[in-house]
């Protein structure tokens, strides 16, 4: 279901920690009031004009995904903040320098070992905004899937990465919430960690496919059990 329509019902600090990685493209939509093209329309997570469009949203992510993912790489609303900040105690936000999150020390940096570093670049780099009052820290991964990856999704993140933030960041017994599940990564991870975890995802092929991954994970886990 849609994650904003859900938190909208909950109460106030219903979770411990939030852990998400919302779109922030435009969905390729000149029209749209979230979008990256044209030269006076603005957002919440701040100005695009000089970005003609999101160019994740086709080309070769429809191509080697199998689908067309424009109509939900669209950045949240304002809403959804609020209500994110209202419903979880801590917040980390991948993506967060795309949006206009309040100043913070606390920056999750993940470093993927499998891009080559020319120099300096931060082309192998994705940012995280996290609410803790702790210094940034480093985590280095590959972003390479694998066979237990789910492989369906165009921005899957890899479960140690998911696990490690657990590990750092949450307690036994928190509750947890992911707005946007995509492959289920988070999932797995929390389950791992024996977290409470509550995960929502609107497009129902990805959904259907996390359900099958998680299954496949948990009974392969429960064998070895």
């Amino acid at each position: 279901m849609d994650c904003l329509e859900a938190m909208r019902k909950m109460k106030d600090n219903e979770f411990d920690l939030a852990v998400v990685d919302p779109p922030y493209g435009g969905g390729s939509d000149a029209d749209a009031e979230n979008t990256f093209n044209g030269a006076t329309v603005g957002r919440f997570g701040g100005r695009f004009d000089k970005y003609i469009k999101a160019e994740r949203t086709g080309g070769t992510c429809a191509e080697k995904y199998g689908k067309d993912i424009k109509h939900w790489d669209v950045a949240p609303s304002k809403e959804y903040f609020d209500e994110l900040f209202r419903v979880s105690k801590n917040q980390i936000i991948w993506g967060g320098n795309y949006f206009d999150l309040p100043p913070s020390r606390c920056f999750i940096v993940w470093r993927k070992t499998n891009i080559p570093l020319k120099g300096f670049t931060m082309s192998p780099i994705e940012y995280a905004w996290a609410s803790f009052n702790e210094n940034a820290s480093l985590f280095e991964y590959s972003s390479a899937r694998t066979v237990d990856s789910g492989g369906f999704h165009p921005t899957e993140k890899p479960v140690a990465l998911y696990a490690w933030i657990f590990s750092r960041y949450a307690k036994p017994n928190y509750k947890i919430i992911d707005t946007h599940l995509g492959s289920g990564s988070s999932r797995i991870a929390a389950y791992d960690a024996g977290l409470d975890f509550v995960g929502y995802e609107i497009d129902k092929e990805y959904f259907d496919k996390q359900e099958e991954r998680f299954a496949a994970y948990t009974a392969q886990t429960s064998l070895f059990v």
